[in-house]
């Protein structure tokens, strides 16, 4: 697979959305705002977001949604490229970002469900109702991880709610191409959880309490997962974090392996023409890859 360096010198960069005019939005962890990266790989700032934005996603009013999970403390590795490490002493909460891309206007729409405070949003989906699903991995502390979870919110701020599904640093997440899936990619077990949507937000809770939804994985050896996209034909793609590169998931048996350039790749989102650009972001490197893709993928709900 032909990597294509489009934009380096970035700082953590994550939640690509490719854009109709060939730019890519994303976020950038490290440097605390969200980016746009132009079709010659010239980076711009859109607005400073303060915390860690992490996931970023189109809603159905053409504003950017950002999942900010609050900061992250960061190390240089003794091959120079970075790794989040830790908790920053200026951390308070997580929240839900709503951003003008044209603007920058920046406003908070959730810090909270009821009265448990969101700890580390990571990813977003938007359903074709307007809605959005997201994850809160939470926060990896030297002695505890917290519990993470799944959520379901509208984007107007009228209602969040927390799935009924037991995770563990869930992160990357997205929908089957029907809509009636939602899956879920687990950090630190490698295993990727699909869960059967009832209605609107709502999971089709399964008789067995052992196993609330489907598998897929885990991964061989110590392997990490990271967010995902989801290909026109089902297969869920998620960007694979030591073993560096991007792990399709068949969720009829099989598991396909790419090889990226960096062992800290974290996100892959699709566009072009024909869906079978992937827009691919190495983090460690502070990279932006472009790669054509062996089959199309996704086309997400509210494009860019």
């Amino acid at each position: 697979m032909d990597f294509q360096l489009v934009a380096s010198g970035l700082q953590f960069p994550e939640g690509p959305i490719i854009m109709a005019d060939g730019s890519v939005i994303l976020v950038e962890i490290q440097r605390r705002t969200l980016s746009r990266v132009t079709p010659n790989g010239k980076r711009e700032t859109i607005a400073e977001l303060g915390g860690g934005p992490n996931g970023a996603a189109i809603g159905p009013d053409g504003c950017v949604y950002v999942c900010n999970n609050g900061g992250m403390s960061f190390v240089t590795r003794p091959d120079g490229s970075t790794a989040p490490h830790g908790v920053p002493d200026d951390y308070k909460t997580g929240s839900i970002q709503r951003v003008n891309p044209s603007s920058g206007k920046v406003e908070v729409v959730y810090d909270r469900c009821d009265d448990v405070k969101l700890n580390g949003p990571n990813d977003i989906v938007f359903d074709a109702h307007g809605g959005f699903w997201f994850t809160d991995l939470g926060k990896v502390r030297e002695d505890k991880i917290d519990q993470g979870a799944l959520y379901y919110a509208r984007a107007d701020g009228s209602k969040i709610v927390r799935a009924p599904v037991p995770l563990i640093t869930p992160n990357g997440v997205g929908l089957s191409p029907d809509g009636k899936v939602v899956w879920v990619s687990e950090t630190y077990t490698s295993r990727v959880w699909g869960y059967d949507i009832a209605a609107p937000g709502q999971i089709a809770i399964q008789n067995d309490i052992w196993t609330p939804g489907r598998v897929l994985g885990p991964l061989p050896g110590y392997q990490l997962l990271d967010s995902l996209a989801v290909e026109a034909g089902g297969k869920v793609c998620v960007a694979t974090i030591v073993n560096g590169g991007i792990t399709a998931f068949d969720p009829n048996g099989g598991i396909e392996h790419f090889p990226s350039p960096d062992s800290l790749t974290t996100n892959i989102c699709f566009g072009g023409a024909d869906m079978r650009d992937a827009w691919i972001t190495c983090s460690g490197r502070g990279e932006l890859y472009r790669v054509r893709w062996p089959r199309p993928g996704l086309r997400l709900n509210y494009n860019g």
